[in-house]
């Protein structure tokens, strides 16, 4: 079975973790590279990496800048940080209270369709909240875990995702909204779209939850998912 290094960075700056996810991916490719001439290749190595960060807002390469509706100065002034990044997707929020996940993984070794990788993390998410009695389902033309998508006056996104992908190495990941202060959002268009509510784990169950429960019923559905092992580093 595929073994996959699961390292927790706690709460930390979003630069700082994205300078880590850059290293790591940049030591998968380039173990690719070395590899690609050998008869006898060796396993790369892949890495699931949890993380909260501080409040910051991230624009993708994809996302329009007229989504952020403070100036960067205006949001330093609030504490909040912004970052235009290399992956896909458009415009979203991380901050403390949510569990963002970034799977750094070889996709040659698990299976090369873009695609099944984005439902397979939807798949991880959706299996999780199944887990607390929640429905969570997948909305057409859209990325993400939704709630209620057959209700477009209450269709909520719970779980935003955006990843960059080269010669199959995948960086960047999820933001699964849990104990999340959701008056953030407001700063923004979530993902460019105007008309659909922004949830969380908490506002769903009236509660808040214990992260370190959520994360690993979120590693547990992501082993059975990938069909791979998580291992400590």
């Amino acid at each position: 079975m595929k073994q996959v290094e699961f390292r927790d960075l706690g709460l930390v700056d979003y630069k700082k973790a994205w300078d880590y996810q850059e290293e790591l991916f940049d030591a998968v490719v380039q173990h690719k590279v070395e590899q690609r001439e050998l008869d006898e290749k060796t396993p790369n190595k892949h890495f699931l990496l949890f993380c909260e960060h501080q409040p910051v807002i991230t624009l993708g390469k994809s996302g329009a800048q007229e989504n952020l509706l403070l100036t960067e100065d205006a949001l330093k002034n609030v504490g909040i940080d912004f970052y235009k990044i290399n992956r896909g997707g458009d415009i979203t929020y991380h901050g403390p209270g949510q569990i963002v996940g970034y799977p750094i993984l070889d996709l040659d070794e698990f299976f090369t369709d873009i695609h099944k990788y984005m439902r397979s993390l939807e798949e991880v998410i959706i299996l999780t909240l199944a887990d607390y009695g929640i429905k969570g389902e997948r909305l057409e033309g859209s990325t993400g875990v939704w709630l209620d998508v057959d209700s477009p006056s209450k269709v909520r996104k719970i779980c935003a995702m955006g990843v960059r992908a080269s010669r199959w190495v995948t960086m960047h990941g999820w933001a699964f909204n849990v104990n999340t202060n959701l008056d953030h959002f407001q700063h923004i268009i979530p993902c460019g779209i105007t008309d659909k509510a922004v949830t969380s784990l908490q506002k769903e169950l009236g509660r808040e939850l214990d992260i370190q429960e959520v994360e690993q019923k979120i590693k547990s559905h992501f082993e059975e998912v990938f069909q791979c092992e998580l291992i400590s580093a």
